[in-house]
């Protein structure tokens, strides 16, 4: 499961994350849960229908999958599972129970959507290895793109309230064994953030609730990470106001920069564009310091820490691709 502060770039991390799992010849699912059709528009794809479909190949023959998880046709699925009402289940809709049951009742549309995904988990298929065939899960990994830091405990802990208040039937069993799986080893919770004071702060916040109530907490994604612009000993005087002006100067003049003032002679237009630098340098260095520490709370956090660059061309597929491979490469797949 991926969370992160809204606009840390979660549902980039989540598709990155489930294309680095999907290759070397694995099949993956990225799940959505927000309605918001944010994996067909990441894979540039039409709205994915409520069915697991073909985003993406992944690299060494892997499959990606994405499912948009709708809390309506999940309800009307589970009262065909368990209790098999098939056509009168499409009559409660067509009178608006279903509209009432995912809309107001407390926690049925969290349950229903984390139930979905739990059932793609522990999904099995049949295949032939030589002469005996044997079962196997139909993915080797599934993603959640889940919501944001700021409800993602109460999201994944709804399943427990619901334990706690049916006490017999399909359920609360149900319910316990999404919880069983969700506290098993099988699972992790990743957190995205940036380095900002505020990502940050969601994010340690969010580590803290998320053990308090037995759930794995797996990585931390440092998303949008940038190169600092100057060497360290020019970052260093820049931060102070001590970067050489007179070097500045020089250096716009050979760009063929400015222009000399016709009235004195004097290169005011330079020394214009020479203050306005010196000003850039100075806000970038404290900026490249404010990032140093935040990244050191993250570090503190005590968890796998993956980094992401800032792409100055945006996120397309190949964007995907590449932030995906260097997952890979950090070990986060």
């Amino acid at each position: 499961m991926v969370t992160g502060k809204g606009g840390t770039g979660k549902t980039t991390a989540a598709a990155a994350l489930a294309l680095a799992l999907a290759s070397g010849g694995h099949r993956t699912l990225l799940a959505e849960v927000e309605g918001r059709q944010s994996i067909a528009r990441l894979f540039d794809m039409p709205p994915l229908p409520y069915e697991e479909t073909k985003v993406a190949a992944a690299p060494g023959g892997g499959e990606l999958y994405g499912l948009a998880v709708d809390p309506k046709a999940a309800l009307l699925d589970y009262l065909e599972m368990f209790y098999r009402l098939g056509r009168a289940g499409r009559m409660l809709e067509k009178i608006g129970a279903v509209d009432f049951a995912t809309t107001i009742a407390p926690g049925v549309r969290d349950v229903l959507l984390t139930g979905k995904v739990y059932e793609a988990v522990r999904r099995r298929e049949t295949i032939r290895e030589g002469s005996a065939e044997v079962e196997r899960p139909v993915y080797d990994a599934v993603v959640m793109d889940a919501p944001p830091t700021g409800r993602i405990t109460r999201f994944l802990n709804v399943n427990e309230e619901v334990v706690g208040l049916a006490k017999v039937g399909p359920i609360r069993n149900q319910a316990n064994s999404i919880m069983t799986l969700m506290r098993s080893n099988l699972t992790a919770v990743h957190l995205v953030s940036v380095l900002e004071e505020m990502p940050v702060q969601e994010t340690a916040d969010a580590v803290a609730e998320l053990e308090q109530i037995g759930l794995p907490v797996g990585g931390v994604f440092v998303n949008m990470v940038r190169e600092p612009f100057l060497a360290p000993e020019a970052l260093e005087a820049a931060t102070h106001g001590a970067l050489d002006r007179s070097e500045v100067l020089a250096g716009l003049a050979a760009a063929g920069l400015g222009r000399r003032s016709r009235a004195t002679g004097n290169d005011t237009s330079h020394a214009a564009l020479a203050s306005a630098l010196l000003d850039e340098a100075a806000g970038h260095g404290e900026r490249v310091a404010m990032e140093h520490n935040e990244r050191g709370e993250l570090l503190s956090l005590g968890r796998p820490t993956y980094e992401l660059p800032a792409l100055a061309g945006g996120i397309d597929l190949g964007a995907l691709y590449q932030l995906a491979g260097l997952l890979g490469e950090q070990g986060a797949a």
